[in-house]
């Protein structure tokens, strides 16, 4: 439920994701707790269980911010590989470096398909910090439970970016991130 002390901003699910969309954007929020404070400081009522289902439904994702904290980000409308944040590119590829190392079982390709094997149950995590990363040689991914298939742009690029893949899993980790 949600009630609003502005009149110009309609009391639908819509308005909500709308403004949940802004202040993201506009600041770090590093919790629901003060993400629903914020809304609520807008007049919007909602419960944890409801902005819960908001977030998912926004496709919002936990990045590092520029002062290390977790913060939400929500990509960017169109499909794009970009959020919306203050997390810079270094954070992300960090980010996915870190993730292929622990989470990487193997890349093999063919033509431009590269095949990323994961633990059970990681291939969706690990295709979405692939999405959420800028890398121009891949045209998308799709996630199963421990596979996920990329396509390279390129007709003859499988190679290469299964080999960047693997470099990524090889790279020297920092401090362990806290989940």
């Amino acid at each position: 439920m949600t009630v609003q002390r502005d009149s110009a901003r309609p009391t639908t699910k819509t308005s909500r994701l709308a403004r949940i969309t802004d202040l993201l954007t506009a600041r770090s929020v590093r919790s629901q707790v003060e993400l629903a404070a914020l809304l609520a400081a807008d007049g919007v009522q909602v419960n944890q269980g409801t902005l819960s289902r908001d977030l998912v439904e926004l496709g919002v994702v936990r990045v590092r911010g520029a002062d290390g904290a977790l913060i939400y980000a929500v990509p960017v409308e169109g499909g794009g590989r970009h959020v919306h944040s203050g997390v810079s590119q270094e954070i992300l590829d960090a980010r996915l470096a870190k993730l292929c190392n622990e989470l990487l079982v193997t890349a093999e390709s063919s033509g431009n398909i590269v095949i990323l094997r994961t633990p059970p149950g990681a291939a969706n995590f690990l295709a979405l910090a692939i999405d959420h990363s800028v890398m121009p040689s891949i045209l998308g991914t799709i996630a199963g439970d421990d596979t996920v298939m990329l396509v390279s742009r390129d007709p003859a690029g499988g190679a290469a970016v299964a080999e960047r893949f693997l470099g990524l899993a090889q790279e020297p980790q920092g401090p362990v991130e806290p989940s």
